[in-house]
């Protein structure tokens, strides 16, 4: 359904009651009774789990898979499947300079973007009570998965020229992606941008965020956002992310959340940072509903604080995990 998402935005900053904002879909697999596998390769199957998430837990919005493989496996790169874990990228697509100025763009539909697309589409016809966000990789994080992540760091130094090619390259194909997705429908994208997250401030300038700020100057209006997600240790880094000048972002467990929210200004959105896998996935309800309620009475003095997880939650998070953090979330702001 389509909103001023901006508005949306001051909102729910300015709300005395926050809903909170896991990134969840994944799991939905166990309610809807498919594999991972069948999941990632059926956009109504991800449609379907985008609603059986919505029916099941309050969220603040409905979140896509973050299935950061989608992008680079149009590309060309080889990806791996598997029956209850997010898809991965394995080997390198691109081993030289000549290999990087021959990668051609792919089209929106190639892989199984087409899907994705679709997904949502299905996805905001099923869910209008609250916003959808469709998952997109970010710039980098895509240069990584072609040029190997370990590569990309030393190429930064030895090639930039070629880095900035494939950057180029990865940039122009995110936004007509990120277009496709605001025709399906989507009030947003969530971009996942981890591995900008292992740069340091000068090379995050020059090799991740000048990317990222052409794609949410490409597609973002009142209508349709960009939340940016790293879910790195990025506090060395925190003033350049703010300096995205994102209208949300999504920050991971690797740092203290409150170094955050007192560097990005109080009118953007900050959400995180309970730990999806040590916690929500291999926790129990007493220690989520603890670590819960320990954040929000920390953070919640901050406007512009939501809580959330830190990243995305794994398939086979046991749902009374996940009901605890919602739990938690009622209780607090029920006092």
């Amino acid at each position: 359904m389509k909103r001023n998402m901006k508005q949306w935005v001051t909102d729910y900053i300015n709300a005395p009651v926050k809903k909170g904002m896991p990134i969840l879909s994944f799991p939905g697999v166990q309610l809807i009774g498919h594999s991972v596998e069948e999941l990632v390769r059926s956009g109504e199957l991800q449609a379907q789990c985008m609603k059986a998430i919505a029916d099941r837990f309050d969220t603040g919005v409905a979140f896509s898979l973050m299935d950061l493989s989608v992008e680079a496996e149009a590309f060309g790169a080889p990806v791996h499947y598997s029956e209850d874990e997010v898809p991965t990228v394995h080997g390198t697509l691109i081993n030289d300079e000549d290999e990087a100025e021959a990668l051609k763009v792919p089209k929106v539909g190639d892989g199984r973007t087409r899907e994705c697309v679709e997904g949502i589409r299905r996805a905001c016809e099923l869910i209008t009570d609250r916003p959808v966000l469709a998952g997109i990789i970010g710039p980098y994080s895509l240069a990584g998965r072609l040029l190997d992540m370990t590569e990309i760091m030393i190429l930064c130094y030895e090639e930039p020229e070629m880095v900035e090619s494939v950057l180029e390259k990865a940039t122009e194909f995110l936004i007509e992606y990120a277009k496709a997705f605001k025709e399906a429908g989507a009030n947003g994208v969530c971009m996942a941008e981890p591995a900008a997250g292992l740069l340091s401030p000068n090379l995050i300038d020059e090799f991740s965020t000048p990317y990222v700020q052409k794609i949410r100057e490409a597609v973002e209006d009142e209508n349709f956002v960009v939340m940016y997600h790293n879910c790195g240790n990025i506090t060395p880094l925190m003033q350049n992310i703010s300096d995205i000048d994102a209208v949300a972002y999504s920050v991971g467990n690797a740092i203290d959340i409150e170094e955050a929210l007192k560097v990005i200004p109080e009118d953007k959105m900050v959400i995180g940072n309970i730990d999806p896998a040590g916690t929500i996935r291999n926790g129990n309800p007493k220690t989520v509903y603890k670590e819960t309620t320990d954040l929000l009475e920390r953070c919640g003095k901050y406007p512009n604080f939501v809580i959330a997880s830190g990243c995305d939650i794994p398939p086979v998070s046991p749902m009374e995990n996940i009901q605890a953090f919602f739990d938690a979330v009622r209780d607090f702001y029920n006092k």
